[in-house]
């Protein structure tokens, strides 16, 4: 589902009534019946409400105006209160303005005397409909709307708050709060979210929101190559989850070589191994420090090891010597390479050599994105196709790898990412609230999978082996749609464990023992 801005939005609907041939005026009459429905679903019996609908002047008024016709069409009486002058509505909000008539004119509250005069009427209000401004706000609230908006929220904080698009006072196109707001249980918003829907903190004065189709094809936004930013649903992934043919063997699965450990750090090698495997993979070995195989080994049956020549418990350049590494890694699909590999230099200047030297698919995390830390003007990156290779950095390692501070990694996390991908060709997993997917080709998919509970060591270890066991089966998929269903599937994991065990006790490998119930989630038929 894409994500837009304001004017992406307009742009739509414009397109919606140009190519399409879809009526404004009908597109606003779905909105409206949208909200309707979502009142009907979420707050019945509407008759035990005492409701307001509260209109601008604008086409999120106009949206307004329909929610108050068709909720008197059904025999109720929601209080309609106009914020403008009738004379001055245009286009479709006159248009409703004219048809709500037939069943009583708004009450219009022209400025702040005619809203002080009928505050104290709205007394024992359960429900207000915000349709004030929805997504055409660029500057902070002010003057007479922020008075209402305040009187709203300071004195009726037992009643609900559906706000239709958009709470009033915030901006469509950030994430940042640009000032005071109307607050909201609920959210209606239509054809698909808004920036603000998705990014914090403006995300979370949202309530629960929804989106209603509203006669915008799927056509005209999948067809639209300006519409790069994506949010990741279910269905967009339960592809991962297919049953496979009755006549497979684990070889049509491949074989994904992960270079990882060292002493004091063996739980992540295993954690990425056993990912790897739950996510599906026919065949994982781990190569690992000479010393911290057994542990390693140890810690899981079924995946293989190989051991590396070491320095101080962790690989050494020395495993780049002779033909060992060369036939270790030949017949493999995929290398992952970094959960708890260590921060020496050897095996710092050993990551480098091997992310450079063989063309596999790749997927690099932890201290092999260290490994790189001031060095990525040595990173080739045409040794694999555009996107072949995946970087999971966190927000610090994203800061070291850019050389930018956390807090402009943070303030600017779509931009950074997407920047950062198509400079060096690669798929870049940006961690953290909202973990995003940026390709090369300019893509960017938002997943809204996850929970607090997933801060904690080795979380990292198993996406990074669900990456690599999702490329390992599906090769000729994008590697940027094959990452976005990885990093859902871990985040689903992620808030199933939580649900068992708590955010607070939740461990990496309570998550990775959840991986086989996530997919049957993705593939429950509603």
């Amino acid at each position: 589902m894409k994500i837009l801005t304001a004017s992406e939005m307009q742009r739509v609907d414009r397109l919606t009534t140009e190519r399409y041939g879809v009526p404004s005026l009908t597109l606003m009459e779905n909105a409206g019946r949208g909200v309707v429905e979502f009142l009907i679903s979420r707050l019945a019996p509407l008759a035990a409400h005492r409701m307001a609908i509260l209109c601008g002047k604008g086409n999120n008024g106009g949206d307004g105006l329909v929610v108050a016709r068709l909720l008197r069409e059904q025999g109720l009486r929601p209080r309609v209160l106009l914020f403008a002058n009738p004379q001055g509505l245009r286009g479709d909000a006159a248009a409703n303005y004219e048809r709500l008539l037939s069943s009583g004119p708004p009450e219009v509250i022209a400025g702040p005397e005619a809203w002080q005069a009928i505050t104290a009427s709205l007394s024992g209000t359960t429900l207000f409909v915000d349709a004030l401004l929805g997504t055409g706000l660029g500057k902070p609230l002010e003057g007479f709307l922020l008075e209402v908006v305040r009187h709203i929220n300071s004195e009726f904080p037992a009643a609900r708050v559906l706000a239709v698009d958009l709470p009033s006072g915030i901006s469509a196109d950030s994430g940042d709060i640009i000032g005071e707001h109307m607050r909201a249980d609920f959210c209606v918003t239509f054809t698909a979210p808004k920036i603000a829907h998705v990014f914090p903190p403006a995300c979370e004065c949202m309530g629960q929101w929804v989106v209603k189709q509203i006669g915008t094809p799927a056509e005209a936004l999948k067809s639209d190559p300006g519409l790069s930013l994506n949010y990741v649903e279910r269905q967009d992934v339960a592809w991962i989850g297919k049953p496979r043919a009755a006549g497979a063997n684990k070889g049509n699965y491949g074989h994904v070589l992960i270079l990882a450990g060292s002493m004091g750090k063996t739980g992540a090698a295993a954690l990425a191994a056993r990912a790897a495997l739950r996510a599906g993979a026919g065949l994982v070995t781990v190569a690992t420090a000479k010393s911290a195989l057994p542990i390693v080994a140890a810690l899981g049956m079924e995946f293989m090891t190989e051991a590396l020549p070491e320095a101080d418990g962790a690989i050494s350049l020395r495993a780049l010597e002779g033909p060992s590494l060369d036939k270790l890694v030949a017949g493999k699909t995929v290398l992952a390479v970094g959960p708890g590999i260590g921060g020496h230099p050897e095996t710092a200047e050993f990551v480098r050599a091997v992310v450079n030297k063989y063309p596999l698919p790749l997927v690099l995390d932890a201290d092999g994105l260290n490994a790189f830390d001031g060095h990525m003007d040595s990173f080739r990156q045409d040794l694999r196709p555009a996107g072949s290779t995946v970087f999971t950095p966190h927000p610090g390692e994203m800061a070291r790898l850019t050389g930018k501070t956390v807090a402009e990694i943070q303030a600017q996390r779509v931009a950074v990412a997407r920047e950062f991908s198509h400079q060096f060709g690669l798929t870049l997993v940006l961690k953290g609230f909202r973990t995003l997917v940026a390709s090369p080709h300019g893509q960017v998919w938002v997943n809204p999978t996850g929970n607090p509970g997933m801060a904690t060591g080795g979380t990292g270890d198993v996406l990074t082996g669900l990456l690599a066991g999702l490329l390992a089966q599906f090769p000729k998929h994008p590697v940027g749609e094959v990452a976005a269903a990885a990093v859902y599937l871990h985040g689903l994991a992620g808030d199933l464990a939580a649900q068992e065990q708590g955010q607070q006790s939740m461990l990496a490998g309570d998550l990775l023992e959840k991986i086989p119930a996530a997919y049957r989630e993705l593939t429950i038929v509603d």
